[in-house]
């Protein structure tokens, strides 16, 4: 597939197949799923268009389009023609957008009507409490002052959707908000002009105050799904050292390298392009493409990749693939696709507010229509219309599912679950397969010498000398190993690390000391048959080699963990890139016996799309960068908080410590949570049932119809926090404060039991 711009005269379009070509925009005006539906619509419709997406959480629009039949111009101005303005999506672009000038926007306005209704909440007190004439005038005049600025300020994200849709020729949630609010403050101007009794500035400032909050909490969720990818686009280095035929070395923009030229990659730097070892060994991180916590040794003939952590030596690389083409570029283009599918999720919120719009309008012009006709009186049938408006203002349908969201947030930190995506509760309810990646997931991620035979303190000692600075995870669980067993250190100097084999030095006595592989160090004997079991050797001089073993530690309650999800009527299985050898130990360990190992992201996107394909519903359980594609493919996901930065992203949910039983109590919790939603929807319909034909006769005012439309939304408010209260099952102690054992052990103990 040639991924490069189409006869190079467009940056904004590349080629993907013949005659077809793709184009990424931005367009940050998106914000419902009205929007999403307008936009997929109005490109379907054209025909030139084989395909277009929109991405709610990204705000992306992803067109695909026969080439001879439109131009890109052609297609941004059909969406610019509904109202949106796009930009191309560029890393640049993304780069900007992280400023989130929307959210800053956002929170003043918020700030700027919560500030507002507080003080005019304070002078209706003193109207309330039986203000008369003069001085009620005063104080409404003043409510005026403060409300008129403060509604044109915050109200301005609602003004400027509903314009926008109604220039569209069409109605979104925002036109009747944006209607009751500009009615409602109107209607108080001239109240107050005529020195009446009544005015609503209090009403009209309030109700802003409280969709600014539900319309920021949404912002800031779709603010993180963003992110995910950003931070995948950060792996990759804008600069590159090229290598020319002289031997000389020049620093360039990646952007401008093409397969065929030599790259020279520094130790500590990340590998810029796709390419071929030719010159010099090193060890890489490539735990970004297999998940492996174990840095993996390279030398001339072995394939790298883009974002890859070059860690001991320097390495020159014959470039086979830069920008688009690469690996890393695949990994971000099947987050963005994963996400696609996520956005898709419309929720039972979202399928109300379809016929909400046009249901409010109907009942406020037939309230008008009906009170002109009996009364002949333009004042009184505004004022029932307005009080209509205001009566079904979506407030309690809009916290229906936050409000729940937010209470079982709160439970589930307490239980040591962050919550990332609100929605991913009401997705984490209907799951009922959960694949779990393994390093780092099944396990702690942290390799811990298994007590050897035979060793002496001077060579733990001497060990944990050699491996003090080093990076390497096991040369880590070596000076780990020393400390816990209260052994200190023994000088070793003249330290340097051969790429691929180990450290070398010299000890105290001036004898050489080598602290690495089996053939480097020249141990004899079989490598151990357990393949969960890592080695380490000590070569002091001319002496045996030491042997040091390590093992993965299992999580201390993943076997009670798979036990708890089997009696919930749910399948577990094991996704990992890991060795199969090392996937079946620990699957045979916990009684898995769905696995798959030696999987890379795209073996994992893949298997999780089919396990969708055929109806299941997943939950995805990683921790690192080749787990994130997968994670945001899954109907929700979790990572632990050792998880890499973008796994962590890329997931709805992060627990925190060694304890895998998060993941139980937030699947109790997601359920619970679905049923109180339905609840707190089966009141806000209830109320509005009660509360409009009320308005439509003309019995409330819109002060008491902003009232009513407050209480409402505690109501729902005050049915969420009963989710308070639920009692939640709790795994063995004996378990969780057990020593986590490694995997083999624990494997010998299940079956003994057995």
């Amino acid at each position: 597939m040639n991924d490069a711009p189409v006869g190079n005269q467009d940056a904004r379009v590349r080629e993907i197949a013949p005659g077809l070509v793709h184009m990424d925009l931005l367009a940050p005006g998106i914000h419902c799923g009205g929007c999403v539906s307008r936009i997929e619509r109005t490109l379907g419709q054209h025909p030139a268009v084989v395909h277009a997406r929109v991405n709610l959480s990204t705000r992306r629009i992803a067109i695909d389009w026969r080439d001879a039949q439109a131009s890109a111009d052609d297609l941004i101005g059909a969406v610019t023609a509904l109202g949106f303005e796009t930009q191309p999506a560029t890393a640049e672009v993304e780069a900007g957008a992280g400023k989130d000038r929307a959210g800053t926007s956002l929170l003043r306005a918020m700030a700027v009507a919560g500030f507002a209704a507080a003080n005019i909440m304070l002078l209706s007190v003193s109207v309330w409490s039986g203000a008369e004439d003069a001085t009620r005038t005063m104080f409404h005049w003043l409510s005026a002052l403060i409300a008129l600025p403060a509604v044109t300020y915050a109200g301005q994200p609602f003004f400027r959707s509903a314009w926008t849709a109604l220039k569209a020729r069409a109605v979104n949630m925002d036109v009747p908000i944006s209607l009751g609010v500009i009615l409602a403050t109107g209607l108080s101007v001239v109240q107050t002009a005529r020195g009446a009794e009544h005015a609503f500035f209090d009403a009209a400032v309030m109700l802003l105050f409280f969709l600014l909050v539900g319309r920021y909490l949404d912002h800031m969720m779709r603010d993180r799904a963003r992110s995910a990818v950003t931070q995948l686009l950060s792996l990759s280095p804008a600069t590159a050292s090229v290598v020319t035929d002289d031997g000389t070395r020049h620093h360039v923009a990646v952007a401008r390298i093409v397969p065929g030229m030599l790259v020279a990659v520094p130790a500590g730097e990340r590998v810029p392009v796709d390419g071929v070892v030719c010159g010099g060994e090193s060890t890489l991180d490539r735990s970004m493409v297999t998940g492996e916590t174990i840095p993996e040794p390279v030398r001339p003939g072995d394939m790298v990749h883009a974002g890859t952590m070059n860690l001991a030596g320097p390495l020159t690389i014959r470039v086979t693939a830069t920008g688009e083409d690469t690996l890393l570029a695949d990994v971000v283009r099947m987050m963005e696709s994963a996400e696609q599918g996520k956005a898709s999720y419309v929720r039972l919120a979202d399928r109300v507010a379809r016929f909400y719009a046009p249901a409010v309008h109907a009942l406020a012009a037939a309230t008008f229509a009906g009170w002109l006709m009996v009364t002949g009186s333009a004042y009184d049938a505004i004022l029932a219309a307005i009080a209509v408006l205001i009566i079904t203002c979506p407030c309690a349908l809009g916290l229906a599912v936050p409000a729940v969201q937010i209470v079982a947030s709160g439970l589930l930190f307490r239980r040591g679950v962050m919550v990332k995506d609100g929605a991913g509760l009401e997705k984490l309810a209907a799951i009922d397969t959960v694949v779990f990646d393994k390093t780092g997931t099944l396990t702690l991620g942290r390799p811990v010498m298994v007590e050897p035979a035979v060793i002496s303190t001077r060579m733990l000692g001497l060990a944990a000398g050699a491996a003090r600075d080093s990076r390497h995870p096991l040369s880590r669980a070596v000076t780990m190993a020393a400390r816990e067993r209260g052994v200190a250190p023994i000088a070793v100097t003249a330290l340097r690390e051969v790429p691929g084999q180990g450290l070398e030095g010299r000890g105290p006595d001036g004898e050489i000391v080598r602290l690495g592989n089996r053939h480097w160090c020249g141990a004899s004997g079989d490598a151990p048959a357990d393949p969960a079991v890592m080695e380490l050797f000590l070569k002091v001089g001319f002496s045996e080699p030491v042997a040091f073993r390590f093992a993965d530690r299992l999580r201390p309650d993943a076997g009670e963990v798979i036990d708890a999800l089997r009696r919930r009527g749910i399948s577990c299985e094991i996704l990992s890139g890991d060795r199969e050898t090392s996937v079946e130990a620990v699957a045979e360990t916990l009684g898995i016996f769905h696995h798959l190992g030696d999987q890379t992201p795209q073996d994992k996107l893949a298997y999780i799309e089919r396990l969708t394909a055929n109806g299941r519903c997943v939950l995805m359980v990683g921790d690192g960068i080749n787990d994130a594609p997968a994670l945001a493919a899954g109907h929700t996901s979790m990572a632990p908080s050792s998880a890499s930065d973008i796994g962590r992203t890329a997931a709805d949910f992060v627990y925190t410590g060694d304890s895998l039983w998060p993941v139980v109590d937030a699947i109790d919790v997601a359920r619970r949570t679905t049923r109180m939603v339905r609840q707190n929807f089966i009141l806000a319909i209830a109320y509005n049932v009660i509360a409009v034909p009320i308005a439509m006769l003309g019995l409330v005012t819109p002060l008491i119809a902003a009232i009513a439309m407050s209480s409402s939304s505690l109501i729902v408010t005050g049915n969420a926090l009963r989710l308070r209260l639920l009692r939640l099952d709790t795994h063995s102690p004996a378990a969780a404060e057990a020593p986590a054992e490694t995997a083999p052990a624990h494997r010998a103990s299940r079956r003994s039991a057995a």
